[in-house]
């Protein structure tokens, strides 16, 4: 890490709470009775499609999109509605209380929908800590979605905020969009608490399978960390 004052990107669903406890198995539900109703296809194939499209492209979303004519706001604003959603979040309190000392200026980058974030935020009590959030519909380049792990929405991102790459750190679990984030410059940290109790004690998602499976340190990686306290180190 360097010595200049740094500029954290935080992912949200397993990186700051435990989505894979309940949250992660309510959005798959959700995402898959929408392509159900909405595609018009059974519900086995609905499942299948989420989980390609997710594959494929790095977000569900993209490939309703890109191939049944979706619509991204009324699909962001159905699956991710959630009425329990305050009710079924998990995280740590001194994970919480050591993020909130951690220095430098702070942001949220997720491909959740901006109300959806917020939500969460606010729920865990972290809304004031950051200087924005960013949300899936605030990712577009000249018309089209580019979520994360899209290097070129990195790219715009920062050049947008006038940051240079190597003072930005993204703390993430998902290695993809970490490999992106390093191919712009960014500095990279793998936060890997929720994913692996996630896989110790419930299905894995496919994300969580391919992360528990790995024994070293990808290249791109600069560290990996079980909490966020390891942060103020």
């Amino acid at each position: 890490m360097n010595s200049r004052s740094p500029v954290w990107f935080f992912d949200l669903d397993n990186t700051l709470h435990n989505a894979s406890a309940h949250v992660f198995g309510a959005l798959n539900v959700a995402m898959t009775s929408y392509i159900e109703t909405h595609v018009g296809v059974e519900r086995d194939e609905a499942s299948r499609l989420r989980a390609l499209y997710w594959h494929r492209y790095g977000a569900t979303l993209l490939g309703l999109v890109r191939h049944h004519d979706v619509e991204a706001a009324h699909f962001l604003s159905e699956t991710h509605a959630l009425p329990d959603l305050e009710q079924q979040l998990r995280s740590h309190a001194h994970d919480l209380a050591a993020f909130k000392r951690l220095p430098g200026r702070k942001f949220l980058l997720t491909n959740a929908p901006l109300a959806y974030a917020q939500r969460v935020l606010m729920a865990l009590r972290l809304e004031r800590c950051f200087e924005g959030v960013i949300g899936m519909e605030q990712m577009r380049m000249f018309g089209h979605l580019r979520p994360k792990p899209d290097a070129r929405m990195f790219r715009h991102l920062l050049a947008r905020m006038q940051l240079r790459p190597a003072d930005c750190i993204l703390v993430e679990d998902t290695l993809i969009h970490q490999k992106s984030a390093r191919r712009v410059g960014m500095q990279t940290v793998w936060m890997q608490r929720w994913a692996r109790q996630a896989v110790q004690g419930q299905p894995a998602t496919p994300t969580q399978a391919v992360h528990h499976g790995l024994r070293r340190r990808p290249v791109y990686v600069d560290r990996r960390v079980s909490s966020l306290a390891t942060l103020l180190k």
